[in-house]
């Protein structure tokens, strides 16, 4: 069997999701945690840190710990019963990722998010902008589903969207999806001696959709369908997905030699289709009049600060798209503005290091970052 080059996957990931199941993190019977696992986890990604790659866990496993510390029965819980169960089993969790990860000199931040929050624009924004920022001061964000809140994860136990949404959210290249499974087959393994694992997958055909539906243990119903409902959500971003089995220790070295897997992988990059999304899918809201030398500096590729800003207007929001006109009312960009109309009035034509005496607050230094501004 062909093995797939390690900087063709992993080695030339630039922001790395990585997404746990609970049974690779807890032992279901005792609610331990596989603590020899956890540690070769830890390993591997700081031996991906050192390779210049920002590293996101996307992890289950608060309510597999939490049950057995409460005493609740085996079997099926009462929703409050799960919720209760999450609410203490997360910081057992996170202070396993902490206590694991400072071996190796790296800190840890606990996020909480639900599929909502990356629905909702202004959550949305939000969530990217604290992830970001984390990312920048070196930190490795450790992400759980918010169960205590939030139902319908719990119902139907899918993490799989939820990491593929923070994949989407942050602009990721790669997402790995750990379970106890090692990819997608061609049909039912225990039934069909012929069945094939699918190492590539590049569109997600009706025939490729079909095969979620025989799946060994493991795969039933949602694993796989939710699983692929995921990968569609990533490949649509930009971002290649592996799906892998990770019951072995080491399982990022694993799969970056070349290890058993599925990689579902995207037509473009994550910046080029967020670009294509900003230019092409979103009304403005309204318009940025700029000055000589800000279009200068857009066309060798900066942001827009608002010293550059010379008029504003629209009602728009933080995070709405706008247009960028030049002195003779020309569109030569458009973007999503880090400031509403109001304080962009405010600020605009002044320095970045004056907006906190202006607004009463600090904010970012650009009116439209780079990453989030398509020339026209």
């Amino acid at each position: 069997m062909t093995k797939v080059k390690a900087d063709a996957r992993i080695d030339g990931a630039r922001r790395l999701v990585v997404k746990i199941g609970s049974a690779l993190l807890v032992d279901e019977a005792t609610g331990t945690l596989h603590r020899r696992w956890l540690e070769s986890l830890a390993e591997d990604v700081a031996a991906a840190r050192r390779r210049g790659t920002e590293v996101i866990l996307v992890s289950s496993g608060a309510i597999a710990v939490g049950r057995r510390h409460l005493s609740l029965p085996a079997g099926k819980l009462k929703l409050e019963e799960k919720q209760a169960a999450a609410a203490t089993g997360q910081i057992r969790l996170a202070h396993a990722y902490q206590e694991t990860l400072a071996h190796h000199g790296i800190s840890v931040a606990q996020v909480l998010l639900t599929l909502d929050d990356t629905e909702e624009r202004r959550r949305h924004l939000n969530a990217r902008g604290t992830l970001a920022t984390l990312l920048r001061l070196g930190v490795v964000p450790v992400i759980n589903e918010n169960d205590t809140v939030a139902t319908a994860e719990i119902r139907f136990g899918d993490n799989d969207r939820l990491a593929a949404r923070v994949a989407a959210m942050i602009s990721a290249d790669t997402l790995v999806l750990l379970s106890d499974i090692d990819g997608l087959y061609t049909a039912d393994p225990r039934r069909d001696p012929a069945a094939t694992l699918v190492r590539e997958v590049r569109s997600l055909t009706p025939e490729i959709e079909a095969m979620a539906g025989a799946a060994p243990p493991g795969y039933s119903s949602g694993g796989m369908v939710t699983k692929l409902a995921a990968a569609r959500v990533a490949m649509a971003a930009g971002c290649r997905m592996a799906i892998a089995d990770g019951r072995h220790l080491h399982p990022l070295e694993s799969l970056r030699d070349g290890g058993l897997c599925t990689w579902f992988l995207p037509a473009g990059e994550p910046l080029t289709l967020r670009k294509a999304w900003i230019a092409g899918s979103l009304g403005p809201e309204g318009s940025l009049g700029v000055d000589d030398g800000a279009v200068a500096a857009l066309k060798a590729g900066k942001s827009l600060l608002p010293a550059g800003v010379v008029t504003v207007a629209g009602n728009f929001d933080r995070g709405d798209a706008v247009r960028v006109l030049d002195g003779k009312g020309r569109e030569v960009a458009r973007g999503l503005s880090a400031y509403s109309a109001a304080d962009a009035a405010a600020i605009k034509g002044h320095k970045s290091r004056e907006i906190e005496a202006l607004l009463g607050y600090r904010g970012r230094d650009e009116m439209i970052h780079r990453d989030d501004l398509v020339l026209l």
